[in-house]
């Protein structure tokens, strides 16, 4: 009788192990599925990154030196490879995005063209759609880390070399916001 209680708690034991791993994998692939989310999105920001300088440019054409900065901001940000390195270039690429609209402001012919209001509105939109999938990755990211952080799930994340995985939050607290587009 004995024998067969310690053979039940084991089995148990065994179970309760198996659904944890497999709670570690499933976040793990909800991660990674956030991420990969994030990075649609900063790829949308990317590709509409050249239509508004292009515009700006029609009517700014001094200002060289901010197409520049944004140009080489963007290009930093696309060639990022881990979370850390997303997160120090969409900062860059947040600074200089606030410039080239500082610089639009200065222009009211630019402020009232159509092609640029719409610009505007795609990259308002798309900011407000990065903001939903940094949230939605950074909610898979505490999930998985607490698992990984609790006992006695801790046992099994240790046995299998599960990891945890970094948040991606923007450092400066003026960045913390959106960037603001008014004209």
């Amino acid at each position: 009788m004995f024998a067969l209680i310690l053979l039940a708690i084991a089995a148990i034991a065994v179970f309760y192990g198996i659904a944890i791993y497999n709670k570690l994998v499933k976040l793990r692939v909800l991660v990674d599925e956030a991420w990969s989310g994030i990075d649609v999105q900063l790829k949308k920001r990317y590709n509409l990154i050249p239509n508004l300088i292009e515009t700006v440019k029609g009517y700014a054409k001094h200002e060289k030196e901010t197409f520049q900065k944004v140009t080489e901001a963007r290009s930093q940000a696309q060639s990022a490879n881990t979370v850390e390195e997303q997160q120090q270039a969409e900062n860059g690429l947040n600074k200089a995005l606030m410039n080239l609209f500082a610089v639009a402001e200065q222009y009211p012919e630019l402020k009232a063209n159509q092609n640029f209001l719409d610009l505007q509105n795609q990259l308002s939109a798309i900011e407000a759609d990065i903001e939903k999938s940094r949230r939605y990755y950074n909610g898979t990211v505490r999930d998985k880390n607490i698992l990984i952080d609790t006992f006695p799930s801790n046992i099994i994340a240790n046995m299998f070399r599960f990891t945890k995985s970094e948040f991606f939050e923007i450092d400066e607290a003026q960045e913390r916001e959106l960037p603001k587009v008014s004209f």
